[in-house]
C-alpha cells in the first residue's frame, strides 16, 4: 500500500511538472485570477461567497480561455465541500447517477455538501439537464456550470432560475502580458528554468492577437520556448518573428490607438458607402484579423446603414441592427460570418444620404433661428383652456382626407417652404419621392377645383 502511495505521489508530481504551461499557470487562489474584477473583486458577491465557503449554484459564461474552469478549480481548492467534476461532452446518465448517489451518501452520513462542476454544460441535452434539476433543487448538489454559449439559450430555464449567471469577459491585453511575463520568467510554475527572454513587441503582439484568451497566448509562448534555438548569449529569445511563427499569424499593422487603426476604419466605411462589397469585406477581414472588437465593427455598420443608405433601402438598418445583436450572442469565430453578411448587404444597397442631410440641415436651422413659434393649429389642445388660447383651432386631421394627406402649415411660418428631407432617386426613396409628389399634386388639384 505504501509502495502504491509512493508511485501515485511520483505520478502526480511528474504530471504537474510535465503538464502544459497553460495548466501549470492556472491560478490556484482568487488573488491570482486576473481580468475578471467585475465579478471577483473583493467587494463582489462571488468573491465573498467563495471566501466564506457559501457558494450556491452558479453558471460561468464567457469565451474560451477567460477563466471559467479556473474559477471552478479555485472554488475546489477553497471549499470544504466535496468537489467532483464531469465533462458534458463525454458524461452519460450512469456518470450522473454515480455522482448523485455519492452526494446523497456524503450528505446523509456526514452532512457534507457536494459541488458538481460540469464543463461545457450546454452540451447536455434536455433530458440530462432535467435529471439534475431535482437534486439541485433539494440541495443534494451545488451546480457549477461552464459554457461558451449564452446559457439563456442553451441551458434549461429551470436550472437557470436556480443559478446565478456570471459572465466572464475577455482578459484585457495588459493582464495577458503580465501573465506571459510570469510564464517566461517564473521558475516554479513557468518556464524560467529555460533561460528565455521575451521582447516587448512579441508580448504586445501575442496579447492583442489572443483576443483575451490567455490559454491561446500561453500555448504560443510554450511552443516558442520549446522550439527556438539558443542564441550565442545562451538565451532563448522570443522575438516578434518567433511569436508570429508560433501563433501562425503575420503582424497586421493595426495599432488600436494609431493612425493605421483609423485609416482602416475609414477605408472600411468608405468602401461600404462607395458600394464596393469586395473592398468592404477585405477591410472587415483586416480588422478582425487584428483583433478589433466585433461590437465596435457592428456599430459602424449600423451607422453606415442609416447615414449612407437610409430610406433608399430601409432594410439595411434592420439587417445591421440584427447583426449587432447576433454577434454579441454568437461571438467569434462565427460572428465574422454575420458581420460579412451585414457588410455585403449595406455595401450593395442603393445609397442615399437624404436622412442624414435632413437632420444636419434641421439642426443647423435650429441653432441659427432658435425656438420659432409653432403654428397654433398644431399646438396641444388636450387641456382645459386650450381652446380659449386658440391652440389646436383649425387643425386638419390627415386621415379625413384623400390619400390621408391634406395641405396645411406644419413648419413654423418663418420657415414656410423650407425642405430638409429631400428623397433621392435611388431605391425605395424613388417610391417615397413619387408618393409625396403625387399626394401633394392631388391635394393641390382638389383644392383648386374647390376654389373654382
Amino acid at each position: 500500500m505504501e509502495a502504491m502511495d509512493l508511485f501515485e505521489y511520483m505520478r502526480s508530481t511528474n504530471m504537474e511538472k510535465e503538464s502544459p504551461l497553460a495548466a501549470r499557470m492556472r491560478p490556484r487562489t482568487l488573488d491570482e485570477v486576473v481580468g475578471q474584477e467585475h465579478i471577483i473583486g473583493q467587494d463582489k458577491l462571488l468573491y465573498r461567497a467563495i471566501q466564506a465557503d457559501k457558494i450556491s449554484s452558479v453558471i460561468f459564461y464567457g469565451p474560451p480561455g477567460t477563466g471559467k474552469t479556473t474559477l471552478a478549480r479555485v472554488i475546489a481548492n477553497s471549499t470544504s465541500a466535496e468537489f467532483t467534476q464531469i465533462n458534458a461532452t463525454v458524461a452519460g446518465k450512469k456518470d450522473m447517477e454515480e455522482v448523485v448517489a455519492k452526494a446523497r451518501e456524503l450528505q446523509g452520513m456526514y452532512g457534507k455538501r457536494t459541488i458538481l462542476f460540469i464543463d461545457e454544460i450546454h452540451r447536455f441535452n434536455k433530458s440530462q439537464q432535467d435529471y439534475l434539476l431535482p437534486f439541485v433543487e433539494d440541495g443534494t448538489l451545488i451546480l457549477i456550470g461552464a459554457t461558451t454559449e449564452n446559457p439563456y439559450f442553451e441551458v434549461n430555464g429551470a436550472l437557470i432560475s436556480r443559478s446565478i449567471i456570471f459572465e466572464l469577459k475577455p482578459i484585457p491585453p495588459e493582464a495577458v502580458k503580465e501573465l506571459l511575463r510570469k510564464a517566461v520568467y517564473d521558475r516554479e510554475r513557468g518556464m524560467g528554468s529555460y533561460n528565455a527572454v521575451i521582447e516587448e513587441e512579441a508580448l504586445d503582439f501575442l496579447a492583442q492577437l489572443s483576443g483575451g484568451d490567455a490559454r491561446h497566448a500561453l500555448n504560443a509562448i510554450e511552443l516558442g520556448i520549446m522550439t527556438t534555438q539558443r542564441s550565442l548569449d545562451g538565451q532563448i529569445h522570443i522575438t516578434l518573428e518567433v511569436a508570429q511563427e508560433c501563433i501562425q499569424k503575420r503582424v497586421v499593422r493595426y495599432d488600436k490607438n494609431g493612425d493605421n487603426h483609423y485609416d482602416t476604419i475609414s477605408a472600411f466605411i468608405k468602401s461600404m458607402r462607395g458600394s464596393d462589397p469586395d473592398a468592404a469585406v477585405y477591410y472587415l477581414a483586416r480588422m478582425l484579423y487584428a483583433g478589433e472588437s466585433i461590437t465596435f465593427i457592428a456599430r459602424r455598420i449600423m451607422i453606415c446603414a442609416s447615414e449612407d443608405v437610409g430610406n433608399a433601402d430601409p432594410m439595411a438598418l434592420v439587417v445591421a441592427a440584427n447583426a449587432s445583436l447576433a454577434v454579441e450572442r454568437v461571438g467569434m469565430p462565427e460572428a465574422q460570418i454575420i458581420l460579412s453578411q451585414a457588410v455585403s448587404y449595406v455595401a450593395c444597397a442603393p445609397k442615399s444620404n437624404a436622412a442624414s442631410g435632413g437632420i444636419f440641415a434641421a439642426m443647423q436651422e435650429v441653432e441659427q433661428s432658435g425656438n420659432l413659434p409653432i403654428p397654433t393649429h398644431l399646438q396641444d389642445a388636450h387641456y382645459k383652456g386650450a381652446a380659449k388660447l386658440g391652440h389646436g383651432t383649425g387643425y386638419k386631421y390627415a386621415h379625413d382626407y384623400p390619400n390621408h394627406y391634406v395641405e396645411q402649415q406644419y413648419l413654423p411660418y418663418e420657415l414656410s417652404g423650407r425642405e430638409f428631407y429631400c428623397p433621392s432617386g435611388n431605391g425605395y426613396e424613388q417610391k417615397i419621392r413619387e408618393h409625396m409628389k403625387r399626394i401633394r399634386r392631388e391635394a393641390a388639384e382638389k383644392g383648386g377645383a374647390q376654389g373654382s
